[in-house]
């Protein structure tokens, strides 16, 4: 059973920075490809960043590259995603995600779901 709860979203000035954490409680933490997606108001879903289960493969949606990295530690169930360069258009709920495939969450599709974070970034 994969269960993720996010932590970490809050309000912060464009260019400031933020680090979202996802904790698993499950046993199969270190087995899943994980990833993050967002949602903005009126917006459909968005794929932001997925990393391998090794922590070896990541990789990024064009929005977010060289702002935003993804990392994992599976000796404590968790995955962080480290926001910086935080743009107004980066306001959102964020949702950590887990699935058997890196490829599914980069083409908009997963397993598992948080409940998400919201992320706002004020101009």
């Amino acid at each position: 059973q994969v269960q993720l709860v996010e932590s970490g979203g809050g309000l912060v000035q464009a260019g400031g920075s933020l680090r979202l954490s996802c904790a698993d409680s499950g046993r199969t933490f270190s087995t899943y490809a994980m990833g993050w997606f967002r949602q903005a108001p009126g917006k459909e879903r968005e794929f932001v960043a997925a990393i391998s289960w090794t922590g070896s493969i990541r990789s990024y949606a064009d929005s977010v590259k060289g702002r935003f990295t993804i990392s994992r530690d599976n000796a404590k169930n968790t995955v962080y995603l480290q926001m910086n360069s935080l743009k107004p258009e980066d306001t959102a709920v964020y949702y950590c995600c887990a699935d058997g495939r890196q490829r599914s969450m980069e083409r908009g599709q997963y397993s598992y779901r948080g409940q998400g974070t919201q992320v706002t970034v004020s101009s």
